[in-house]
């Protein structure tokens, strides 16, 4: 007999649903839960393990979502017919989730805990991102986790001035707003997304509005688990131990070295001799503290050194708290100073260097042709990509010593941020038809290098001649809070921003925000903190704007002499197969002739002609030919036409590419002509006119047309009458009898030339 599943329907906008069952699938499984929205559905499991293993010293909890091919009706494209590593699109949902629930666990938990989210239909319309949240979410209630939840996730969107929850795939190709919220029911704990260079006012109003409806989300999953226990009784919570130091070791550690350590943090700052004198009071404690050798003790050098991080965090947050003094001595508005230089490398097609305190990155920008887009090969999305920024973290940006292995998850979800930041400003295909890639490089790093990559790229954009609407920058903001004093700080540090309660990176333009993302580890974030933060973020924007437009305040009117010159015609959309040649002949030769690298595509019926070279007389002249392919002949223009074919009639010259005409020995010359091997051979270049198009296309040429009339020379095709003469007349044609010689080209005999009726395919 079919089991059935305990649901809840949560409406959460007007004619709206989400459906959560469990009960039927993943039984084993410490949670399952099926989040259905259209027919869109996800299947997220959670699964947490009994015990700590020994020495973890961190929370290890690890998302996975992912997007089977099947859920849509389809197969992975390639030659691996297997869903292989995970996409970017699925690591970046993994890291929105993952960056919900981790602040949600006790401080100190360290048994393993594993999320995953699979999508198994998916409708085209309804993304299953936004679900794996509120479905990890579920499960982990009813799996029993030690999890402060539960939470949802929404995306929020505008189109038309009016906000929209859990948009579609539609709707949100024409919104302005593209935010993803995180909440409880009391606060909003991730923010992340892209907007139009919206005001601070209306991404608050944004927020507001993602969490009404997340607090609905969260009172359903309430709703699920209080069905569930009505059926199977109370779920069992997990027991746990929690790895920190004791709050007695805490005392006793700042008893020794705490005023040692509010010395040391108030001293000149720098970055590696900062974090060496912790470690050396840290080791001092340890040496006060722990007895010899000969005496028993449960108590550890790990433990007093733990003990010794925490009294020094609490110490920096008093000083914040209390003196409104950082650790290197700003203000709580301060931006650290700030270097940059557009340019920097002399072979790449743009570059910029950033630097901002001891963060410093270096973008460098490709300009490439259609060919070099980015292939998306998705359940929800197909659209190739035409600009990518990808970011590198190095381990030597932080003093250290790691294996280089693929991008990390980290990378990804860094160059993604700055990306969207800098996407809306990018000009269209239309516009600049070049596909475009920024690498933003981390070289040193001490908070924030995804803000820096940010405002590296917008300079190396501008240095690389691409007509970018405006200059983007970016900063990171952070805040202090002990529930009562609040500090909101601008430009963190990497410790302010480890110790603190927030981190709120922000981007955009002097005209308003571009981009976002915001983790908060506190809850009951009111609206007018959440404005202090913005408007704060903005006055330091600016600063960070007027810093940059020093080294380079509007793109380059010219581009690197290294970067492909790409020159984009438009033709009929019927002509595309007269460009391509049969099996690609015509354009391989073209490309083979001139060197250029040429494009054809067809978009919306015209057809899009894309020629690449760096070298601009190769692509003229690979322009002149694809316009001569496309061109249609008119009458009365002089061509300069290649000779072809010699018939006994006249000479066959092409004068553009597959296009010839029959220049007919009366035509040859003002003179009499015997043969027309007597003025011309195949290969000549022959200057002729068209003088008539006739039926069917032929073309019918002339040399003498463009050559200067003797004095006395007859031309028939300006005569109103042909002068009769004995000589001349011979006769009609039915007395003469049918032509000779005739052939593909029409009749005439070698003296017919003399008769400007005589006939030919091409007169």
């Amino acid at each position: 007999m079919t089991p059935e599943g305990i649901t809840a329907h949560i409406e959460y906008a007007p004619g709206q649903s989400i459906i959560l069952e469990t009960g039927r699938l993943a039984k084993q499984a410490g949670g399952a839960v099926m989040v259905r929205l259209g027919d869109t559905m996800v299947l997220c499991t959670a699964v947490v393990s009994d015990n700590m293993r020994p020495g973890q010293n961190f929370f290890p909890l690890t998302v996975d979502y992912r997007e089977k091919f099947f859920s849509g009706g389809r197969i992975p494209g390639g030659f691996i017919k297997r869903e292989g590593r995970s996409n970017d699109k699925e690591i970046l949902t993994s890291r929105l989730v993952d960056r919900a629930i981790r602040p949600l666990f006790p401080e100190g938990f360290r048994n393993e805990v594993q999320i995953i989210g699979n999508v198994v239909s998916a409708d085209g319309e309804n993304n299953g991102d936004m679900l794996a949240g509120l479905g990890g979410s579920a499960a982990l209630l009813l799996g029993g986790a030690p999890f402060d939840g539960p939470i949802a996730e929404v995306r929020i969107g505008r189109v038309d001035g009016a906000f929209i929850i859990n948009p579609t795939i539609t709707q949100l190709e024409a919104s302005d707003f593209n935010l993803v919220v995180a909440g409880k029911l009391d606060s909003i704990v991730m923010v992340e997304g892209e907007m139009n260079e919206v005001s601070e006012e209306e991404m608050v109003e944004a927020l507001e509005i993602a969490h009404d409806t997340i607090k609905k989300l969260c009172q359903g999953q309430l709703d699920l688990v209080a069905a569930y226990e009505a059926q199977h009784g109370d779920i069992r919570p997990l027991d746990y131990e929690i790895n920190r130091p004791d709050q007695a070791v805490v005392d006793q550690v700042a008893a020794e070295i705490g005023e040692q350590i509010a010395a040391h943090i108030r001293a000149p700052y720098e970055k590696q001799s900062f974090y060496e004198g912790l470690s050396l009071l840290s080791d001092t404690a340890v040496e006060a503290i722990l007895p010899d050798e000969e005496v028993e003790t449960e108590l550890t050098a790990e433990e007093i050194k733990a003990a010794a991080k925490v009294v020094a965090s609490d110490v920096m947050r008093e000083m914040v708290l209390a003196d409104q003094r950082r650790i290197d001595g700003r203000k709580p508005d301060a931006v650290r100073p700030i270097w940059c230089e557009a340019g920097y490398l002399p072979r790449v097609h743009g570059s910029a260097i950033f630097t901002r305190g001891e963060t410093q990155v270096l973008a460098s920008v490709t300009l490439g042709t259609t060919r070099d887009q980015q292939a998306v090969d998705q359940v929800f999305d197909q659209e190739d990509k035409r600009f990518y920024l990808h970011y590198e973290f190095p381990p030597f940006s932080t003093g250290e010593v790691k294996m280089l292995r693929g991008a990390s998850r980290r990378e990804i979800g860094h160059g993604y941020l700055a990306e969207r930041a800098l996407e809306g400003m990018m000009p269209d295909g239309e516009e600049f038809p070049y596909t475009i890639r920024v690498n933003a490089d981390v070289l040193e790093s001490n908070g924030s290098s995804s803000m820096a990559s940010v405002c590296s790229g917008s300079l190396a954009l501008m240095d690389a001649g691409v007509p970018v609407r405006k200059p983007v920058a970016g900063v990171a903001m952070g805040m202090i809070s002990d529930g009562t004093r609040n500090v909101v700080l601008t430009d963190i540090l990497g410790t302010e921003d480890h110790l603190g309660d927030m981190d709120f990176k922000i981007t955009g333009t002097r005209d308003g925000i571009t981009a976002c993302q915001m983790d908060i580890k506190v809850s009951g974030l009111s609206r007018e903190l959440m404005l202090q933060a913005l408007h704060q973020a903005r006055a330091a924007r600016n600063h960070i704007l007027d810093c940059m437009e020093k080294a380079l305040a509007a793109p380059r009117p010219n581009m690197s002499p290294y970067a492909p010159r790409l020159t984009q015609i438009t033709i009929d959309a019927d002509l595309i197969g007269a460009v391509i040649g049969p099996g690609g002949k015509t354009v391989r030769n073209i490309q083979a002739e001139t060197g250029a690298t040429i494009e054809v595509d067809d978009r919306d019926g015209v057809g899009y002609v894309t020629i690449a070279s760096t070298d601009e007389a190769s692509a003229q002249q690979a322009t002149d030919m694809i316009r001569a392919l496309v061109v249609q002949p008119e009458v009365g223009e002089d061509y300069e036409g290649t000779v072809r074919n010699i018939l006994d009639i006249g000479a066959i010259v092409e004068i553009l590419p597959g296009k010839e005409g029959l220049v007919h020995l009366s035509e040859l010359s003002w003179s009499y002509v015997d043969h027309p091997k007597d003025v011309v051979q195949v290969g000549d270049k022959l200057k002729v006119r068209l003088i008539e198009i006739r039926d069917r296309g032929r073309l019918r040429l002339s040399h003498k047309a463009t050559l200067p009339r003797p004095a006395g020379a007859f031309d028939p095709r300006s005569a109103k009458g042909r002068p009769r003469t004995d000589k001349r007349s011979r006769g009609s044609r039915s007395e003469r009898g049918p032509r000779s010689g005739a052939g593909r080209y029409g009749g005439g005999s070698r003296r017919g030339h003399r008769d400007s009726r005589s006939g030919g395919r091409y007169r």
